[in-house]
Order: C-alpha cells, then sequence, then structure tokens
C-alpha cells in the first residue's frame, strides 16, 4: 500500500496556469475522489502523477520517496479501458506485471473469476462487453506491481445501469485488496458512494477548496445513496460546484 502527498504542486502551459501551490494527500489504503469543473486541472493532476508532465514548482512523493517527473510508480485507468485487441483478456490482465516481473496468471485467473470473467480469459477485448472491458482494465490495475492506483472517469461511458453495477463491484474487489486510489469523477454521487474522502477543486488555477470526509461505514450498498445523510452530502456538494461555476 501507498501514501501518495503531493506539495506546493503548480504547473503552466505557456501563459496558461492550471495548477498553483496544490496540496493533497491519500492515504495508505485510501480511497480519495477529486471533483471539480470541466477544466479545471484533474487530467493534468494525473498526468504529473504519473511522470507524464513534469511540474514548474512542487514534489509528488510515494511513500515519502520523490517521484516527482518519474514514470512507472503508479498504475493508471484512463476512461477508455485500453486493452490491447491482439491480446487475450487475460494476456492483457497481466501486461503489467510482465514489465516488471514475472506475470503470476493464477492470480490473475482467479481475480478474473472474481470479476465475472473467469470464462473469458482467453477471449479477445472485442468479445467483451464495455462493462466487462472496463473490469478487465481495473483487474490489470490491481496486479501491477503499482499499490498507487489513480482512475480517471473509469465509468464515464457507460449507462446508468451498467455503471451502478461497476461501483458495487468495485468497492467488492476494493474493500479485499485495499490498495491506495485517487478517483476522477463528474459524478458527485458516484463521489460520496465510493470514497473516504472527497476533494473539491476550484477553477484555474486549480486548488481544493473544499475537502469531505465521508461518514459512512463499510461494506456500503445502493440503498446507502438513498438516505437523508447521503443526500445532505451530496446537496451541499452541487451547491459548491454550482458556486464555482457561477463564479
Amino acid at each position: 500500500m501507498s501514501t501518495l502527498q503531493i506539495s506546493q504542486l503548480s504547473k503552466s502551459f505557456n501563459s496558461d496556469i492550471i495548477l498553483d501551490q496544490l496540496n493533497l494527500k491519500v492515504n495508505e489504503g485510501e480511497f480519495v475522489s477529486l471533483l471539480g469543473p470541466s477544466g479545471s486541472g484533474k487530467s493534468t493532476i494525473f498526468h504529473l502523477i504519473g511522470g507524464l508532465y513534469t511540474p514548474d514548482n512542487g514534489k509528488i512523493t510515494l511513500n515519502e520517496k520523490d517521484i516527482t517527473g518519474q514514470k512507472g510508480s503508479i498504475s493508471y485507468m484512463p476512461q477508455s479501458p485500453s486493452l490491447f485487441p491482439w491480446r487475450t483478456v487475460l494476456e492483457n490482465v497481466v501486461l503489467a506485471q510482465e514489465l516488471f516481473e514475472k506475470p503470476d496468471k493464477q492470480k490473475a485467473i482467479k481475480m478474473l473469476e472474481r470479476a465475472g470473467l473467469g470464462e473469458y480469459i482467453n477471449r479477445y477485448p472485442a468479445q467483451l462487453s464495455g462493462g466487462m472491458r472496463q473490469r478487465a482494465a481495473f483487474v490489470r490495475s490491481l496486479l501491477s506491481p503499482q499499490s498507487m492506483i489513480c482512475l480517471d472517469e473509469p465509468f464515464s461511458a457507460l449507462d446508468e445501469f451498467t455503471r451502478l453495477d461497476m461501483q458495487k463491484w468495485l468497492l467488492s474487489i476494493w474493500e479485499e485488496e485495499r490498495p491506495s486510489v485517487l478517483f476522477v469523477t463528474h459524478n458527485i454521487e458516484e463521489a460520496i458512494y465510493l470514497s473516504d474522502r472527497v476533494l473539491i477543486l476550484g477553477v484555474r488555477p486549480a486548488s481544493v477548496i473544499q475537502e469531505i470526509t465521508i461518514p459512512f461505514e463499510r461494506p456500503r450498498t445502493e440503498s446507502l445513496t438513498l438516505t437523508p445523510d447521503f443526500l445532505q452530502i451530496k446537496k451541499s456538494i452541487f451547491q459548491t460546484l454550482r458556486g464555482i461555476d457561477n463564479d
């Protein structure tokens, strides 16, 4: 498991300042979601954590080790599953392991079985539904040697019912493995339902303007989303985000 610390992080492109002295932390085994208006810099944060961009100022540490500008320190799952079409499901999910060590195919098969993909391990991505491909991509993230996972709106392209199923499945798997997760979403309900904490970003240059600790015990069920306490938190976050958009 990993502790991610972002300190005084700034990033600009030409004269466009995206982030200005951003601070955030994801504790070991914690699930943290990022919410914010479109263009607030959420994807830029992930690119900085993953080493695709180098910040103008600031530092990123993982378990107190400086990983600023370094690639390969985290496991990253983008919006699209990004499975290689010429590799089977099993071959896709062990890909990250292959890059660092000998893959454990037996563990991969067990994980795929838990994901409901046991009978599809020798199929190709084109033979799977959208939800199945997302599950395979998440299994690949869990099997990666890195213990910090960044999820960039992984369910945004799914229909509402598939999305709900995927949220429940993600929680069931995460609660067993407990990797450290930083999750980007535009969906307020999804952020509350999945997370230990929710961080709200302001407009550019982005910084964390509000942090909400989610008080609900785990494991969580879908009925939680209809309780008064859940709806009150959802309303509060909505009002904060609406206030940002209206500024």
